[in-house]
């Protein structure tokens, strides 16, 4: 009833109050009324809306949650209530265990660890759709932050992550959280909802994929038979959270029926919560968003997650252990291994996924501090080790009636993988892994001779460590990593090149296809890498894939044809150089031998080639990458408008040791270019803040405080300060001893309660995001200089008329978070740049079409059905992710136009219409093509990312005689 009192008191209207919010009628009532609880998301949207106070708000909304859910449980009978209950503790029970690799495999029960002790919150990576000024050239924004904060109100989500990254991990966390309500205070929005696991490899494999009353026949098969009736219907209309798992697990040909099958769910539930997991190779840009999907993407560990995850798998090691000799020792390693995977580059690399960092740190146990080198090797050597599971040396013999050499194990092991691979699987019924084990035997008489394959498959799954049963008469590997690694194998044993061909454009073959190259003898490589390349040539919507993976490929060859060298290199330069991060991504999962192929100097590049030359650079890491990225650096130029090296540097940054890369990349930029923005994230990075020359643009991310930033900058020489995420941040004091400072950032500055502290300074931009609503702005009146505003938060006033700010302004940015109309916007006539982001009236576009200087506009998904003719528009800068924007109309509202930049990510717009406009100039970005592209000159459409021409064909290259 709060947000009812509050919406009386504002006077708004219905409508009004819906316009500011942007939220439909029918939410904006049940909120209103208290028909239902609303989440929080729509509690921050009317709050701004309404000028309200958030956090009193929202701890109102906490508070109501648990009485919500009790409420709601005294409605259901008894028995839905106990059977619920039983369903909850089966969930916890269920996914409450990790499997930790390496773990003491050899002892039952001794290779897991609880959830809540060894689950690591990794980062989770996601597009800024927050719409502001870009340039030409700059990047899409990203924000990058803990899984807590980054799903928080989020209701459809597409979490993409590479094998081993931790998706499935997250899934089966936030079920554990869920099911026995301990989700932290972030997720408080999830309180009372009910999870359902759905891993799309069981599902899939059993046919039809499941309607909600067959849910539990799948994941909770035990206690499918006492599911009261229309259980799972009531609680996907309310309070489900369904965790959808592994759509790179279905087969290709499948994928669209799998989708489909999700947008029946949706439209029959809409209130339903969903995540929903991916190899991000495996569905394109943007595959749920017209489904309202946000896409997340779970990060590489960072060096301070390996330390916390190297040290919690050694906690789960000495919990493991039996002697305080054996804790000690494993003290001894951690230590060890800390120092050695910060020194070691190539570790570093390695150890950026949960899976790969588990390998490193059983193998690093196993061999007593010593680790091999490489992938491929350390593969082979976690392989070893789990098959061998130190039986022989614990004096464990013949556990389950049988025993085996590593090579026989690995034998049954390949057989079972082929199988999988060349079905498309992940997993196969007991009977079918059976048959393949009995089809094997008799070719093993010592094997055979001890039992049969029911004795061998117990032995497989009991004593190997790679395989398991998620379900009843169900086998499957531990990771899709061991089962790549040994089918591959297996294919190359069998000669069934054809088959890793014919498949080599799916990207569930990918890693099978790197990992075959590897095992193979050097004439079988070259023939299979020259098929690939072939295959590529002949198919020119699969050339891309099939040229890059034959690159990536290469690199995995002990042993390769000069020849057959030559001719990848050939086909692989059609790609080179990158014009995208996506091209970058792609090209650093070749390995360092890509390198060899791309420009060391920026000269005669263009600037989206220059910055994805350095991405790949860093992606790949190591000395490689690192003697690259310094080399490369020395050539950047300065203040060429061209080029905006900034945002590459500092990603970089992250990537390396901060106090080296400071010291040898940093240090020659920022002597030779002091305009070079710095951006500092971690302690480390400002401790090496000593070694660089003062500082004239730098931004701050995360938590430092007051003096931190006050301690690091130079007052003298700072004229661009940014400080976002910084919580500890509660005053602004420090900022009045900045004689030349220019502009001010300040994004979710949480503590900071006003800006009084800016009064009188002569500050010529000042930006404002993501601020809390408790900030009061009075100040802003007092900024005699002011001439360039950015407001990307929630602010009180209704309109622009009580916005007290100078008038003299003469560019105005208002975000999608302010709510207040553009109302007495004529009060700033001065004005040469605007952006705005709310929905406008007619009444509104005619303010702002009065403005007599007004040269430069930008919006997003806004209409221009009724925008009257702006004669004095010559830059115009639209955002919108929705297909209506009226393009016929751009001629007549802004018949003087120069510049067009339109982002149109995930859809394709028509420009014909432009044609009116003489001399017009125009920037697509992230647009899935272009609709009347002839009817323009070559140079006057810019595309980004760039489109690639056409490589060339297998006739140039020599014939190879292998």
């Amino acid at each position: 009833m709060r947000l009812r009192t509050l919406w009386l008191q504002s006077g708004l209207t219905m409508s009004g109050l819906q316009h500011r919010s942007q939220l439909g009628r029918t939410t904006v009532s049940q909120a209103l009324n208290g028909s239902r609880l609303p989440s929080e998301a729509t509690v921050v949207a009317l709050a701004g809306a309404l000028g309200a106070d958030l956090e009193p708000l929202l701890d109102l909304h906490r508070q109501a949650l648990p009485v919500k859910a009790e409420r709601e449980s005294r409605r259901l009978p008894q028995g839905v209530v106990q059977f619920e209950e039983r369903y909850r503790r089966f969930v916890a029970d269920m996914h409450g265990k990790l499997t930790v690799v390496g773990l003491d495999l050899s002892h039952s029960g001794r290779g897991t660890w609880p959830l809540d002790a060894a689950y690591l919150s990794l980062e989770l990576a996601q597009s800024d759709d927050s719409w502001q000024p870009k340039g030409r050239d700059s990047n899409p924004s990203v924000v990058v932050r803990r899984a807590e904060q980054a799903l928080a109100g989020q209701r459809r989500i597409l979490l993409k992550g590479l094998a081993g990254s931790g998706k499935s991990t997250l899934l089966q966390w936030l079920a554990v959280a869920a099911a026995t309500g301990t989700l932290p205070r972030e997720l408080g929005d999830l309180h009372g909802r009910v999870p359902f696991v759905l891993p799309l490899r069981t599902l899939v494999r059993r046919g039809r994929l499941p309607q909600p009353q067959e849910f539990l026949d799948d994941i909770a098969a035990p206690l499918a038979h006492l599911q009261p009736d229309g259980w799972a219907d009531s609680l996907l209309s309310s309070r489900a959270l369904v965790l959808v798992d592994g759509v790179d697990e279905v087969p290709r040909e499948q994928r669209q029926s799998t989708r489909l099958w999700l947008e029946q769910l949706l439209t029959a539930y809409r209130d339903m919560r969903v995540i929903v997991t991916s190899r991000p190779s495996a569905v394109p840009e943007g595959w749920l968003t017209p489904q309202g999907f946000t896409e997340l993407t779970v990060q590489p560990m960072n060096s301070a997650d390996t330390r916390i995850f190297i040290s919690r798998w050694h906690t789960a090691a000495r919990h493991s252990s039996f002697n305080d000799e054996e804790r000690a020792h494993l003290h001894h390693l951690e230590s060890t291994l800390q120092t050695t995977v910060r020194a070691d580059r190539d570790l570093a690399q390695l150890s950026t996924t949960p899976l790969m960092c588990a390998l490193i740190c059983a193998l690093h146990r196993e061999r007593r501090g010593h680790l091999p080198h490489g992938r491929m090797e350390l593969y082979a050597a976690a392989l070893s080790m789990l098959l061998v599971r130190r039986d022989h040396e614990r004096g464990i013999a013949m556990p389950e009636g049988m025993t085996m050499t590593e090579q026989q194990s690995a034998r049954l092991l390949q057989r079972l993988a082929h199988w999988l691979i060349r079905n498309q699987q992940t997993e196969m019924d007991r009977g079918t892994a059976l048959a393949l084990l009995s089809d094997a035997l008799p070719a093993m008489p010592s094997v055979s001779a001890q039992g049969n394959s029911e004795m061998a498959l117990d032995h497989l799954i009991g004593r190997t460590g790679l395989l398991r049963v998620p379900a009843v008469d169900t086998v499957e590997f531990v990771h899709r990593t061991f089962q790549d690694y040994l089918g591959a194998q297996a294919a190359i044993e069998c000669r069934d090149k054809h088959l890793l061909i014919n498949h080599a454009h799916d990207d569930q073959w990918e890693d099978v296809i790197r990992m075959a190259v590897a095992h193979a003898r050097p004439d079988e490589a070259a023939e299979l890498l020259s098929a690939l390349i072939e295959r590529g040539d002949q198919e020119e919507q699969n050339r891309p894939r099939l040229h890059l993976l034959a690159a990536a490929s290469l690199h995995y060859a002990t042993e390769i044809h000069p020849d057959v060298r030559e001719l990848i290199e050939q086909r692989v330069s059609a790609w080179l150089p990158p014009r995208s991060a996506q091209e970058a991504e792609l090209l650093a999962a070749l390995g360092p031998g890509i390198l060899e192929l791309l420009p060391r100097t920026s000269e005669g590049l263009k600037s989206d080639e220059v910055s994805a030359i350095m991405r790949t650079a860093f992606s790949i890491g190591g000395d490689h990458g690192y003697g690259f990225l310094q080399q490369l650096a020395t050539t950047l130029p300065g203040t060429a408008l061209d080029i905006r090296p900034d945002y590459e540097l500092n990603a970089g940054w992250e990537k390396f040791n901060a106090l080296e890369y400071a010291r040898d990349i940093l240090l020659p930029q920022q002597t030779a270019h002091p305009d070079r923005h710095l951006a500092v994230r971690t302690r480390e990075q400002l401790d090496a803040l000593a070694v660089l020359p003062p500082l004239h643009r730098v931004s701050f991310h995360g938590a430092f405080s007051t003096e931190d930033i006050a301690s690091h900058v130079c007052p003298e020489h700072v004229r661009v300060l940014q400080i976002y995420d910084a919580a500890e941040v509660d005053s602004l004091s420090f900022v009045r001893d900045l004689p030349n400072l220019q502009e001010l950032a300040l994004s979710g500055c949480t503590q900071l309660r006003h800006i009084n502290d800016l009064a009188g300074l002569p500050l010529p931009h000042l930006r404002l995001l993501q601020m809390p609503d408790t900030l009061t702005v009075e100040a802003l009146a007092e900024l005699p200089t002011l001439k360039h505003l950015a407001l990307y938060t929630a602010l009180s006033w209704r309109n622009l008329q009580q916005l007290e700010v100078h008038e003299g302004l003469t560019e105005l940015a208002l975000g999608p978070s302010v709510f207040a109309s553009v109302t007495g916007i004529s009060r700033f006539p001065h004005l040469k740049s605007l952006i705005v982001n709310q929905p406008l009236d007619d009444v509104e576009w005619d303010e702002i079409a009065s403005l007599p200087h007004l040269t430069q506009l930008g919006f997003g998904n806004n209409r221009l059905d009724t925008t009257p003719p702006m004669l004095s528009i010559k830059h115009l800068n639209l955002s919108s992710d929705r297909c209506d924007v009226a393009i016929d109309r751009i001629p007549d509202c802004f018949p003087n136009l120069e510049t067009l930049w339109l982002e149109c990510r995930n859809w394709t717009p028509d420009i014909t219409p432009l044609r009116k406009i003489e001399g017009l100039r125009i920037s697509l970005v992230w647009g899935k093509g272009v609709n009347g592209l002839d009817a323009f000159p070559g140079n006057t459409v810019d595309l980004q990312p760039r489109p690639r021409s056409t490589p060339p064909s297998l006739s140039t290259s020599k014939n190879i005689r292998l």
